[in-house]
């Protein structure tokens, strides 16, 4: 992987594990040489992710649509900023800059945007591997709902299993990367639509 697109919060709690486990993520993509695909911002999460990664001289990309910029939060010290229009346009070009999706800590945007790529994998409308680095179990009750989707047959077992998790940025990326998709038409194949 060459770059990796990473979903997160706006926001940031001050938590210490969390902010840890940003350094660590953004030392281990320094070290491999990925480059950061991003929301753009210069706030939360995003903002942490961005600034320590550029401070270790990587690159970092970001796609913010132009309401945003308006109001302020754009980061002005990447290595490339894409103004778009609208919020499906930064998710599309995200997704087709990367290698790769991560999702850290974040709230209701997080969530639809790394909902929104999973279901594009799904769908086998990318082939990218897709991980959730669960900090300090903080999407610990989302992926039990996953697993309660599985129970109540709404969700295919080998779906549940496009989502890579581990508490650990080391482990994750190295789920990513030993990622295999499968044919691009098992979603179709399965329901007998093809």
């Amino acid at each position: 992987m060459t770059s990796i697109c990473v979903f997160c919060g706006s926001s940031f709690n001050g938590d210490p594990v969390l902010k840890q486990a940003v350094e660590q993520l953004a030392e281990l993509m320094i070290n491999r040489d990925i480059t950061l695909i991003y929301g753009g911002g210069n706030v939360g999460v995003m903002g942490l992710l961005a600034d320590a990664i550029l401070q270790r001289g990587g690159k970092a990309i970001g796609i913010i649509p132009q309401f945003l910029m308006d109001k302020e939060v754009g980061h002005s010290g990447l290595t490339e900023l894409h103004i778009v229009e609208t919020m499906h346009q930064r998710k599309q070009l995200m997704s087709d800059l990367c290698d790769g999706i991560i999702m850290l800590p974040g709230g209701f945007g997080t969530l639809e945007e790394f909902f929104e790529v999973l279901t594009w994998r799904q769908l086998s409308l990318h082939d990218k591997p897709i991980g959730v680095l669960n900090v300090n179990g903080f999407y610990d009750l989302l992926l039990l709902q996953m697993d309660v989707m599985v129970e109540q047959k709404f969700l295919k077992p080998a779906n549940r299993n496009l989502v890579l998790t581990s508490g650990d940025p080391i482990e994750l990326i190295a789920l990513m990367e030993s990622f295999v998709a499968e044919p691009g038409d098992k979603w179709f194949k399965d329901r007998n639509l093809t």
